[in-house]
């Protein structure tokens, strides 16, 4: 399996679909990593002498497939950067769970404190001292072989948020392990995929709608039925897919 996919580029951004397991930056493990993929992908493509400029402007979680935005100027990095600090960009997550959530559609707020040295997150009705407020929507999709097909568009970027967040309520993510989902994934994957980005871009100005191809698994797969697409229809001059 390839490590991503390019689903947009140009002089200052690229978005690539990645594949779960790989990290978006270096750790501790010293493991290759999705920014030096993408490095050799533009060093070749473009046939780039010396170093290349390349910053992811987000993270994905290691086990978690979907949409990575990098920025490949300085210029878009910051313009990007700002995008994000001013909620401007919508993000769209799909999320399979077990247990099917009380409500079809609601909005979850908490607040999630990170232990660095064990890289968990606890999540909090109230607020308590040195945690951040997580914001969520959610909806239900469907159901297919008795798990449940949840939309998420998160509003806050906090780290594990949506993880942790769907736990709280009781529904864990497929293979997620460390959220309280109760066996793993064959792959070490977890069901959470960045399906699409929407934002108007920084320096062109122009909209940018991106969705990713859910990994290439019968599970996974199964699950495209139930996509709504309606903003598809709409927006076909600036789909990137």
């Amino acid at each position: 399996m390839k490590d991503f996919h390019v689903v947009y580029e140009d002089n200052h951004i690229i978005i690539v679909n990645k594949r779960a397991g790989i990290l978006v930056q270096g750790d501790s493990t010293g493991d290759r990593t999705l920014t030096d993929a993408v490095k050799e992908y533009i060093k070749k493509e473009y046939n780039k002498p010396g170093d290349v400029f390349l910053h992811p402007v987000h993270r994905l979680d290691r086990p978690v497939s979907g949409l990575v935005i990098f920025a490949r100027t300085s210029k878009g990095l910051e313009r990007m950067m700002e995008l994000f600090r001013k909620r401007d960009i919508q993000k769209t997550y799909w999320a399979i769970v077990r247990r099917k959530p009380k409500d079809a559609k609601g909005k979850l707020v908490h607040w999630i404190v990170k232990d660095e040295a064990k890289n968990v997150v606890t999540a909090h009705e109230v607020e308590v001292k040195g945690s951040q407020k997580a914001e969520l929507n959610y909806k239900v999709l469907g159901e297919i072989n008795k798990h449940f097909l949840i939309e998420v568009e998160p509003i806050t970027g906090r780290p594990h948020q949506i993880r942790v967040q769907l736990a709280s309520m009781g529904c864990p993510i497929r293979g997620d392990l460390k959220y309280g989902f109760d066996r793993p994934n064959a792959d070490a994957s977890i069901n959470l995929h960045a399906r699409r980005v929407y934002f108007i871009h920084p320096i062109k100005k122009e909209p940018i709608i991106c969705k990713a191809a859910v990994p290439a698994n019968a599970f996974w797969e199964e699950f495209l039925e139930l996509d709504p697409d309606d903003f598809k229809q709409k927006n076909l001059d600036f789909l990137h897919e």
